[in-house]
């Protein structure tokens, strides 16, 4: 809470008014730090799997969970935060969904590959794709630092 022009602001209030409005907006920092959050466990669960049973198979899966679950997700997220004005329009909106789309098919695709369940030629085409949605994304929020930051 601070003072504004005479006048006491709190944060949160904005956000209060939207909801009882029902005119809630997406909280694209929020949303990427929690989803940057839920990549960190699942890397740790799966680095603690492979190191107890000493089966590395899945280790280029992990490495990506890493980083472009938990720690893009969580750059990103902090930059919304320090930038508010990036969280407006449609940029970040974009930017969110194709990252998530993008990096969920494409550890999903590479974990089914790197385990054997799925064969390279039949998911492999799918990896492109997704690199490019997430490429996208990135595009975007290039543009959208660019413009704002």
């Amino acid at each position: 809470m601070y003072f504004l022009q005479g006048t006491c602001y709190h944060p949160g209030a904005d956000q209060i008014r939207e909801k009882q409005n029902g005119t809630e907006k997406m909280n694209v920092s929020r949303n990427f730090l929690i989803a940057g959050a839920v990549y960190l466990i699942v890397g740790i669960v799966l680095g603690s799997y492979m190191g107890a049973s000493e089966d590395h198979t899945l280790l280029p899966v992990h490495a990506h969970i890493n980083l472009l679950g938990f720690t893009l997700m969580t750059v990103f997220g902090l930059a919304y935060r320090l930038i508010p004005q990036m969280a407006q329009g449609w940029m970040p909106k974009a930017h969110f969904w194709l990252h998530q789309i993008g990096t969920f098919v494409l550890l999903a695709g590479l974990a089914l590959m790197m385990s054997g369940k799925m064969d390279g030629s039949t998911i492999g085409p799918v990896f492109p794709a997704m690199e490019v949605a997430i490429l996208a994304g990135v595009l975007i929020w290039l543009a959208n630092l660019w413009r704002n930051a």
